[in-house]
């Protein structure tokens, strides 16, 4: 079922009180990581919410919110096929208010602390994780979920959306699931539809770097900066690497040696794409 409405949803939410929800939160655009993450929410909840939102809050003003895909319709048909209960796909309006001009003189926000959010993908997308922060909580207090799941591929993210749940006392679990990769070790991203075929090519550097520096550490190293090093290898004019980050994964929290705790963490432009991904050190 597609519903828009915020009042139509929470009216249906009513039906399912003692059954076991699921939210999925989405920007639409669904490839086989969303529907991972669908299967395992199916797989655990009795009742199951895809959300569809482009959200404009989280991107900055020179990034790609309107450019970013929306295939509602074919979104809506992968939910249906996977069996997913409602599909809530708001506009901004019906989120935020007829009018409101999304910036923090007119809207509440929640801001997630500097620790958490001044590295990674935070450093350079400013405001981005209080615009992510601020549609995640809007959308637990919509549907009111049990469990919400989440990609491991946005590792920050998620760091930070258990973070915003721990402290503010939402009742919710949150799941995370692991990355799908194509056959080749693309992480699956809805970016992705940006790269030519030879930018696909170019952008399994960023997986066979994260995979070189796990068998350098499955060696014995774990000096941080020789790690990082290794990555030069795989980098040419091509890339521009953003960052490329070994830290602890619960915390986020700067090692001075890695061990099996750390997560690498790597974004890069590939034909002006910004793609992201990681891997844990330990199996």
């Amino acid at each position: 079922m597609l519903l828009h409405s915020i009042k139509e949803l929470r009216e249906l939410r009513k039906n399912w009180r003692g059954l076991k929800v699921g939210l999925v939160p989405t920007m639409g655009a669904l490839h086989e990581g969303h529907l991972s993450l669908i299967k395992k929410a199916k797989e655990t909840c009795d009742k199951v919410v895809v959300s569809v939102f482009v959200n404009p809050i989280q991107f900055g003003p020179a990034e790609d919110y309107d450019k970013y895909p929306r295939t509602l319709d074919n979104d809506t048909v992968l939910c249906e096929k996977e069996g997913v209960d409602i599909v809530f796909a708001p506009t901004p309006d019906e989120m935020y208010g007829s009018g409101n001009r999304l910036s923090n003189d007119t809207l509440t926000y929640v801001c997630p602390p500097f620790f958490y959010v001044n590295k990674l993908c935070g450093k350079t997308r400013v405001g981005h994780f209080d615009g992510v922060c601020t549609v995640v909580l809007k959308l637990f207090n919509i549907v009111q979920p049990d469990y919400a799941f989440f990609g491991q591929k946005d590792a920050q993210q998620v760091v930070i959306v258990k973070k915003m749940v721990k402290d503010l006392n939402v009742p919710v679990e949150i799941i995370q699931c692991p990355i799908v990769r194509e056959e080749s070790g693309l992480a699956l991203s809805s970016r992705n539809k940006y790269l030519s075929d030879e930018g696909k090519q170019k952008a399994l550097a960023l997986s066979k770097i994260l995979n070189n520096i796990k068998s350098c550490y499955k060696r014995g190293i774990t000096d941080i900066k020789g790690l990082k090093e290794t990555a030069y290898n795989f980098l040419t004019e091509d890339y521009e690497l953003e960052y490329l980050e070994i830290l602890d994964k619960n915390t986020l929290e700067e090692q001075e040696y890695a061990d099996n705790n750390s997560i690498v963490l790597i974004a890069c432009r590939v034909e002006n794409v910004r793609l992201i991904d990681n891997i844990y050190l330990e199996d």
